[in-house]
């Protein structure tokens, strides 16, 4: 048996892919940022209770929204909605 260092490549075709899903809060497997009022996020944020987007989701705001996606439904009502200069 030879001794020392090197590479060494498995190729056996018998291994086991570990597919198993990490836990995750409900509604990660589809994590947006979702629009809503502003008052009541700030209100959610602060005491905890949940919050209702545009799009009808009910969490509790407790990430950074910067890092998902923007909600495609809340998008398309809040693009719907009058501007404040026009109301």
């Amino acid at each position: 048996m030879a001794t020392g260092f090197g590479v060494a490549t498995d190729t056996r075709e018998d291994t086991v892919r570990d597919e198993r899903l990490a836990p995750y809060d409900e509604g990660d497997h589809e994590r947006f940022a979702h629009y809503a009022p502003k008052d009541k996020l700030m209100e959610a944020m602060v005491t905890g209770t949940p919050v209702t987007a545009l799009c009808g989701k009910k969490w509790v705001p407790s990430r950074d929204p910067e890092k998902f996606p923007v909600c495609p439904t809340c998008k398309e009502i809040w693009e719907s909605m009058p501007s404040g200069e026009d109301a």
